[in-house]
């Protein structure tokens, strides 16, 4: 009789633990769920302002930026032909 019952008493120890395993689990992995559509909406982010910043460097880099900035911002102009020197090199 006694042996029965500590039979009894270790598999619902074993059962106990058991149950208290797949809790933990479910809530670990429901954390990592969590923290992985956290880190796939920085990715989104990440991406929309690297095509943001990509877009920004081809507009700076184009001729027409590069014209507009040196006439207003160095005050900078094309010559004129009588203005024009070309210099030989022997």
């Amino acid at each position: 009789m006694a042996s029965i019952n500590n039979m009894a008493v270790l598999l619902l120890t074993m059962v106990v633990a058991s149950a208290l395993s797949v809790v933990y689990v479910k809530y670990d992995a429901r954390l990592m769920f969590n923290q992985l559509q956290q880190e796939l909406r920085e990715q989104d982010r990440l991406g929309v302002e690297w095509n943001n910043l990509q877009l920004e460097q081809n507009t700076y880099a184009s001729n027409n930026k590069i014209e507009q900035l040196a006439r207003t911002t160095l005050n900078l102009r094309v010559p004129a032909p009588e203005d024009v020197v070309y210099v030989k090199i022997k």
